[in-house]
Formats: C-alpha cells, sequence, structure tokens
C-alpha cells in the first residue's frame, strides 16, 4: 500500500513558444520541479514526476503562475491516481 497520503503519478512536458530563450526556459522549469522536493525523473521529451497529490497539483500551478510572465507556451501534462507503488 502507499502511504497515507494519496499519492498521483504525473508526466509534464513543457515547451516553450516564440521563446527568446527556450533552453533557459526549459532549465527554469526543470529547476522549479527540482525544488518541489517531489520525486522525479527528467527524461528526453518528458519529465516523470511522483508524490502526495495536493504538492504534485501545486506544482503544475507553480510552474504555470512563474512561466505565464515569462513565456508563451504548452504543457502536456498526463496525470494518474496510480502510483506505481503496488497499490
Amino acid at each position: 500500500m502507499c502511504s497515507m497520503e494519496k499519492i498521483a503519478s504525473c508526466q509534464l512536458a513543457f515547451t516553450p513558444i516564440v521563446s527568446d530563450d527556450y533552453i533557459a526556459d526549459v532549465n527554469r522549469v526543470l529547476e522549479i520541479i527540482s525544488n518541489s522536493g517531489l520525486e522525479n525523473e527528467v527524461g528526453v521529451l518528458s519529465t516523470f514526476v511522483r508524490g502526495e497529490k495536493g504538492r504534485v497539483l501545486k506544482l503544475i500551478a507553480d510552474i504555470y503562475e512563474e512561466m505565464d510572465g515569462i513565456t508563451n507556451f504548452s504543457m502536456d501534462i498526463k496525470i494518474s491516481n496510480i502510483c506505481g507503488c503496488g497499490k
């Protein structure tokens, strides 16, 4: 069983659109994810995040709020209530 908190898994791909420095934009998002304290794994096309549901959803909102003033973007998000922990 998982911990007492409801766990969510999330696959997130952030794509800057018409960015002056898309690499810096992507690196900033990766920094936000890293600073969240959530379990994460950076892949070639997306980043996997797992943790308490509320914290995962807050992370998505934090990325949106911070990057909204920096660049236009799209986020492709898949989220699941299957935590992958043998539940």
